[in-house]
């Protein structure tokens, strides 16, 4: 059974940059639709990218208008490793971040209800 565990959050000026780590385990994670997920404190989770496989070896990458150009997902499949590179982080704000994972390339960035997966979170701190 894959499982995900997500590292890298933590203090970032507000327009400075962060990479996030999801490191699969139990499976290989290249063959999974792996997403990027964040949740503000009271807030519902939000879903802003994602990462799947298509025609083959390629992967197709998806954004959310408020994170496209800003924030980059990369796949490091030796390392069964999916990041977050995130730059320009533009307001203050306290997000938990998530990856999620599911085997069906059908999924919906923005509903976590469509992945299966989930790892623990990692906090991210932005400040001015």
């Amino acid at each position: 059974q894959l499982q995900l565990v997500e590292s890298g959050g933590g203090l970032v000026h507000a327009g400075g940059a962060l990479r996030l780590s999801c490191v699969g385990s139990g499976d290989t994670l290249d063959q999974w639709s792996v997403g990027w997920f964040r949740q503000a404190p009271g807030k519902e989770r939000e879903g802003f990218s994602y990462s799947a496989r298509r025609d083959g070896a390629i992967f197709y990458t998806e954004y959310t208008a408020s994170v496209k150009g800003r924030f980059t997902i990369v796949r490091d499949n030796a390392k069964n490793t999916v990041y977050l590179q995130m730059r320009n982080h533009r307001t203050r704000k306290t997000d938990k971040y998530y990856c999620a994972a599911d085997y069906s390339h059908h999924v919906d960035m923005t509903n976590g209800r469509t992945f299966g997966m989930w790892g623990q979170g990692t906090q991210d701190n932005v400040y001015s």
